[in-house]
């Protein structure tokens, strides 16, 4: 049957109603079966992703608890103006060393 016959025979409105009815049945299979599969896929990703990079926070704070409590022992007062130069300084220091010869790290 064509759409004008059925249009003719119940009305505009509910033909309308109807194929409404039917593009919203179509979408919610579509978004079922293939949407929901991809974001639930994508949902670990994320979840994964925010771990790391709160492991990755947790070491940053870990190491900069080491940083300040070596530069207080060494006698330096820590601020936020020097903290880079005492960065500097400590890794030119690391750099000036003499490295032991005979071993090699793969």
């Amino acid at each position: 049957m064509d759409i004008a016959a059925l249009i003719s025979k119940y009305g505009f409105p509910v033909v309308a109603a109807v194929g409404l009815g039917y593009f919203v049945y179509y979408i919610w299979v579509w978004a079922t079966k293939e949407v929901q599969p991809i974001l639930d896929e994508a949902q670990v990703t994320l979840i994964a992703l925010i771990d790391r990079v709160r492991m990755l926070d947790n070491d940053l704070i870990r190491l900069n608890q080491k940083l300040n409590t070596v530069l207080q022992l060494r006698g330096k007062e820590i601020t936020d103006e020097n903290r880079q130069e005492l960065i500097e300084e400590e890794l030119k220091k690391q750099e000036e060393k003499p490295k032991p010869k005979g071993f090699k790290y793969k």
